[in-house]
Order: structure tokens, then sequence, then C-alpha cells
């Protein structure tokens, strides 16, 4: 499994979803995987900019990812989980840490980060939701890297600005070189 980290609006759900069709992997979204839901009690707490309880996130990505790989997946990209310290040591007390073959962090400055969410616009990126956001990812980030680091995940911080294909290029260089995949098309078998 790879992780994406990114503040929201750092684009790791579109470069989640590239490396899935690039190399026939599963994405598993957080926040895809709560709206699929369509429950209105999530959705107040998303529209909020609040999290959702940590116990439903893990069960969920957790489920999800051993069903991707149940059903013959090659990987799974975990986009935007763990996100906080809590579901970061979920993931390394109940072994899935084992089944982690990298992290990458997103880096895009605030300015272009608030560009992209206003072109995006989605119902739940309110200037003050996404404030809460950017500060929850800030305040959380470096605890969650030690975690994962002490665990033995590798992580590296990716420049996320620039075109989608070059970001996706500096990901799939970083892949290369933990030997996830052997070319920036082809994915190891």
């Amino acid at each position: 499994m790879i992780i994406l980290f990114g503040a929201a609006g750092s684009g790791k759900s579109l470069q989640g979803q590239r490396l899935s069709e690039n190399h026939g992997w599963e994405w598993l979204s957080v926040g895809q995987l709560l709206r699929n839901r369509h429950d209105p009690e999530l959705e107040a707490i998303m529209l909020k900019g609040e999290l959702v309880p940590d116990d439903l996130v893990v069960r969920m990505m957790h489920d999800a990812a051993e069903e991707a790989l149940a059903d013959g997946k090659p990987n799974v990209v975990l986009d935007g989980y763990p996100r906080d310290e809590w579901q970061a040591n979920w993931i390394v007390e109940n072994g899935d840490v084992e089944k982690i073959q990298g992290a990458i962090i997103l880096r895009v400055s605030h300015d272009e980060l608030w560009r992209r969410l206003q072109e995006r616009g989605r119902e739940d990126d309110t200037r003050e939701s996404i404030e809460k956001r950017w500060n929850l990812f800030e305040q959380t980030i470096y605890s969650m890297s030690e975690t994962l680091k002490t665990a033995g995940v590798q992580i590296v911080e990716v420049d996320g600005e620039g075109t989608v294909d070059e970001v996706t290029e500096r990901i799939e260089k970083v892949l290369m070189d933990w030997s996830i995949i052997n070319t920036q098309t082809e994915k190891i078998e």
C-alpha cells in the first residue's frame, strides 16, 4: 500500500486516481468513501470541516483495503489516510503498517491550494472548513510521519505544484526509486 498525504487541494485524490489508472491499483479515499455512504450525519460533519470519528474511518479503510487486495488488485493507494495520530497508531498497532510500502507528502503553497479549491467548487469547500482542514493537516502531519517512520515506513516529500503530469512524474520517480514500479507507466508484477 502507498499513502498519499497532502492538505486539502494538494491534488492527492487526482494523483491517487492516476496511479490507480496507470498501474491497475485500487484508489481508496477517505472522503470519497464517506461521501458514497450518503449519510446526512457524516455529510454535516464534513461540511463543517470537522473529522468523522476515528474508529469509523480506520475500520472503513482497513476493510476496503483488505477487500481490494483479496479481489486481486496488485496495490492500494490510501488517499488522506491516516488523518491523525490516533489513526496512524491504529495502523501500527493492528499490523496494517506491514503492508505499507511508503508514504508521499504532496507539498503545495497555501495560495496555490486555495486557487485549486476555488476551481474545484465542492459544497464542503467553504473558507472556514478549508482553513480548519489545513490547520489540522499541518498540526498532525509531523506526528503521523514520525509514528510511521518509527514503524519502518519510508516517507518522501514531493513538490505538488506544476502541471498534473509533472506531479505524477515526480511521484512515479519516487515509486521507481522504491522499486514499486519499473517505469512510470509499468507496474512490477
